[in-house]
């Protein structure tokens, strides 16, 4: 997973309508028309996060007659926790700095 795509699952997850439709489906899977109570904000506004989650790869959807059922890609989710374990090593930026005499300590 390159870093674009980590930004865009981070700012699909930094929303807290997001984050609690995550949490839900991290129970069972839901159809738009049960989380719109949950939420109490309408049907289209709810189809909206969804949408979001789903472009971001963190959904999916599976049809059923009328019904669009929506789960968690599960694989997905392990990809971000493997991208956030495995953040590249940035400690010789403060060696830089350190070398330029631009480190501040805050302590």
């Amino acid at each position: 997973m390159d870093s674009n795509q980590l930004v865009t699952i981070l700012k699909a997850l930094a929303d807290p309508t997001r984050l609690k439709i995550v949490g839900l489906l991290s129970h069972r899977n839901c159809c738009i028309c049960e989380l719109v109570p949950i939420f109490g904000i309408s049907q289209p506004a709810v189809s909206k996060h969804m949408s979001r989650l789903k472009s971001a790869g963190l959904v999916v959807e599976t049809r059923r007659g009328q019904w669009v059922f929506y789960a968690l890609n599960h694989e997905r989710l392990e990809q971000v926790r493997f991208a956030l374990g495995n953040l590249p090593d940035y400690s010789a930026e403060f060696e830089r700095l350190a070398e330029q005499g631009l480190l501040v300590t805050c302590e």
